[in-house]
Formats: structure tokens, C-alpha cells, sequence
């Protein structure tokens, strides 16, 4: 039934978008020959007329649309028709052409408003992170750090941890033996080594059984997180030095050690390779009993975990008055719409790979999946965050999307006539194919993630 309801939903936002079209088209009294639902795909499953408009229904129901005369091959009007599209000014068609987007995000604002009104709390998208349980082993520097159960957890490395996605991301950053190092932190180490084995020049082989005294190296930096990376919107990177095998099997080697005897298969520089990939402190700020305590640090094993089991307690924002209704609806809409130009963005500069890329599929077991569990109120807020992705997704400039119409009248305006039919409907066709194919692609991920349960 969840997932019932979340196809209607997504059903009702296609037709919200559709009608936007035709109403600001009957606004200025245009001519409309057809209101589709879905797209003409496959069979029909209805056709039937509403005024002067055929209106049909597709079987395949990933979208839908709106056409004008000016769309049907074997249309009688004269060219010069007032009643043909093209022949209506370029403000008229503009507005027509983006009243689907306008429309899809008035309707995103009137789920979040209805959810606030009538739930009276909208998600900050934010958490308080509680420490649960301390599941390190003894040894671990945890114990040491001051931390205890029932702490909040504020800040790590200077960075506020508004989720438990921030934890995680900062324990798998910094964790021990990761196989790389700062390089000036090399550079520093090989000063050390250099001054302590002075017999020893920094790229020459290490004679066999010669003794290499090891100085006191300390840690590698703390590890900073920018706010991106924190959400998860942005993927982390570590731009450090790679050790090679031979300097990875050195720091296991002499991990805590003062002095080893050479194989005469290494160099001093790989020895400073090996002594500067070791931890990285991770420095927590936490609450407790209302007082604010730094701790001393703790240090990730080398899975990247920290021992700590947490409870992750959502923040929840109170709507009770028209004024924080308003407030914090349009605050929801405007943070999520970073969020989703944000997440465009890193698809269009490759920063996401293909195979992360999904569709209604997975959109409809998500959406069933939180009803189920949440129920609709929750299903209402994904709901308009639907609609507003559908309403940046519809205006990027591309053919066979109302962004590649508003693309044309802008060419338009800028000639002082329109480009050749031929070419707009290649251009059209060409669109059309490539939403096709990503159409495809994505299904197949949805398909593909639903099998694996990766959702």
C-alpha cells in the first residue's frame, strides 16, 4: 500500500507539471491540442476528449505532456495562425514553457507548508549525536580521551557533527596505516633520520644488518572536513603521498620500535616513507551535563573505526504559528534545493559515477519504504523534495526538456528569428534519444541496487 501511495504521489507531481503548462497556455487563450500522461511509449490506455483538447493516457507513465498545433504533422491551421504556438510572442511562450517548473515548485512548497501546518514539526535534517557505548578494546586510545556514555558529541577537529555520517567520515579519514603521508611531514621525519643515522645518505641502499635508529615521529595532522563533506554531498579525498608495498611492509614492520636492522633492500627515504604513515589524532569536543569538554585525542584502528556505538536523535524543528510555518518551510526548501544543485553538479563534473545514478524505481521503494516506516507525513516532505528536483531537472538546457525550449527562445530572441525547424527537431530528436538512453541506465542501476539490496 506504501508504495501505492508513493506512485500516486509521483503521479500527481507529473500531472501538477503538466497542467502548469496548460494553464498558463488557456491564460493567454492558446490553442492546446493535446494533454498527455506519460509518454507515447507502447499502447494507450485512454483517450478521450475534454473540451477541444484530446486528452490520453500511455501505458508507459515516466512523464507526460502538453502539445500544440504546431506538434501535429497533419494540422490543417494556416502557418500564419494566431492559433500555432510560434506565432505567439516570445514572452507568451517563455512563460508557458516555464510555468511546468514554476508550477512543480508551488507545489513543493504546499507539501512542506501542509506538512508543517498539520504535523507541526518539519526535520532539521540535523541529529544529536549520543554516545552510546564504548566498544574498543581496552588498549584503545579511547579509554584514555575522557570520553563517556551519554556524551553529545559537538565538534571533531574544529568541525560541527550535526550527523552520524560527520563520525563515521572523520574515523574512515583518519584512520591508522592508510598507506599514504603528507609530504612535509616526510620531509621533517627524513631531517630526523638523517641527523640521528648520519653515516646514512637519504637514496643509497642500507647495507644488510646495518642498524637504523628511529626517532620519535609523533602523528601525522588531524584531518579537516569541509561542510560538503560532512553532508556527504562532496566525496573525500586524500591528496597525500602513496607509500609503495616495500614501505608499507616497513611500517608494519617496525611499528613501535626504536632502532631495526637493515635487509639492504631499503633506503633512508624509505624508512621516512614508512615512519610517516602511522595515525591521525581526531580531536572531539563533546557535552556533558551541560559543560563543554575538549578531550584528549583518540585515534582510529585500521578499519577506520573509533569504538564508539551511538544513538543518532533526529532535531526536530516546531511549526506551531502561521510565521514559523512560513519560516521554516521555505528554510527546508532552500537548504534542500543546495543540496540537489549541489548533487547536479557533481554529476555533471563526473564527481559522481554513472553507476550511482538512479531513478523512479528506486524513488518509489525509498518513498514506500519511508511511509511505511515514517509514515505520510514524511512521504509528503520527500515527496516535494521530488518536485523540486523535477523542476531543476526540467530547466537545465537540454532538448526534449523545457530548459532546451527556454534555450531555443533565448537563440530566438537573439537572432530576431527562430532556428530552422529541421534543425530545432534534429536538436529535438537528439535530446529526446540521449533522456531515453539515461532513462534506461538508471532503471538498469535501480534494477540492479533493488537485486544486490544496496537499498
Amino acid at each position: 500500500m506504501s508504495i501505492i501511495i508513493m506512485i500516486l504521489l509521483l503521479s500527481v507531481l507529473i500531472l501538477v507539471h503538466e497542467a502548469g503548462h496548460f494553464l498558463a497556455a488557456k491564460m493567454f487563450k492558446m490553442k492546446v491540442s493535446k494533454f498527455g500522461f506519460g509518454l507515447p511509449i507502447g499502447p494507450t490506455l485512454w483517450e478521450g476528449k475534454v473540451g477541444d483538447v484530446q486528452v490520453l493516457v500511455h501505458a508507459f507513465l515516466l512523464g507526460g505532456y502538453v502539445a500544440f498545433p504546431d506538434d501535429e504533422k497533419d494540422e490543417v491551421l494556416p502557418a500564419d495562425s494566431p492559433d500555432r504556438f510560434m506565432n505567439r510572442p516570445i514572452y507568451q511562450r517563455f512563460i508557458v514553457v516555464s510555468a511546468g517548473v514554476f508550477a512543480n515548485i508551488v507545489c513543493a512548497f504546499v507539501l512542506v507548508f501542509l506538512t508543517a501546518t498539520l504535523w507541526g514539526q518539519l526535520p532539521s535534517g540535523k541529529y544529536n549525536v549520543i554516545v552510546k557505548k564504548i566498544t574498543a578494546e581496552k588498549s584503545a586510545s579511547i579509554w584514555q580521551s575522557g570520553l563517556e556514555t551519554g556524551d553529545k558529541i559537538l565538534e571533531i577537529n574544529g568541525s560541527q557533527i550535526n550527523s552520524p555520517y560527520g563520525l563515521v567520515a572523520f574515523g574512515q579519514a583518519s584512520k591508522k596505516f592508510d598507506g599514504k603521508a603528507d609530504e612535509s611531514y616526510i620531509n621533517t621525519n627524513l631531517e630526523k633520520l638523517t641527523k640521528l643515522n648520519p653515516t646514512l645518505s637519504q637514496n643509497e641502499i642500507i647495507p644488510e644488518d646495518t642498524m637504523v635508529k628511529i626517532p620519535d615521529t609523533g602523528t601525522e595532522s588531524e584531518i579537516t572536513l569541509n561542510k560538503d563533506q560532512l553532508m556527504g554531498v562532496e566525496k573525500i579525498k586524500n591528496t597525500e603521498i602513496k607509500l609503495n608495498d616495500t614501505q608499507k611492509e616497513l611500517r608494519d614492520e617496525i611499528e613501535g620500535k626504536k632502532y631495526f636492522l637493515s635487509d639492504g633492500k631499503i633506503t633512508l627515504n624509505d624508512v621516512a616513507y614508512a615512519i610517516s604513515d602511522n595515525v591521525h589524532p581526531i580531536n572531539i569536543t563533546i557535552e556533558r551535563d551541560g559543560k563543554i569538554i575538549k578531550l584528549k585525542p583518540i585515534y582510529s584502528n585500521t578499519e577506520g573505526l573509533m569504538g564508539i556505538e551511538y544513538d543518532a536523535q533526529k532535531i526536530i524543528i516546531p511549526t506551531k504559528d502561521f510565521k514559523s510555518i512560513v519560516k521554516n518551510s521555505g528554510k527546508y526548501l532552500y537548504d534542500n534545493t543546495y543540496m540537489l544543485l549541489y548533487g547536479l553538479k557533481q554529476i555533471f563534473t563526473g564527481k559522481v559515477p554513472l553507476n550511482d545514478l538512479h531513478g523512479v524505481i528506486l524513488i518509489t521503494k525509498l518513498g514506500g519504504d519511508t511511509i511505511q516506516n515514517g509514515g505520510i507525513f514524511p512521504g509528503l516532505l520527500l515527496t516535494a523534495l521530488i518536485s523540486l528536483d523535477l523542476a531543476i531537472v526540467n530547466f537545465l538546457p537540454i532538448p526534449a526538456l523545457d530548459g532546451g525550449h527556454v534555450l531555443f527562445l533565448l537563440i530566438e530572441k537573439l537572432r530576431g528569428r527562430p532556428l530552422e525547424e529541421e534543425i530545432i527537431e534534429k536538436i529535438g530528436t537528439a535530446g529526446f534519444m540521449f533522456l531515453i538512453l539515461l532513462m534506461v541506465l538508471v532503471i538498469f542501476n535501480d534494477i540492479y541496487a533493488l537485486m544486490k539490496n544496496q537499498f
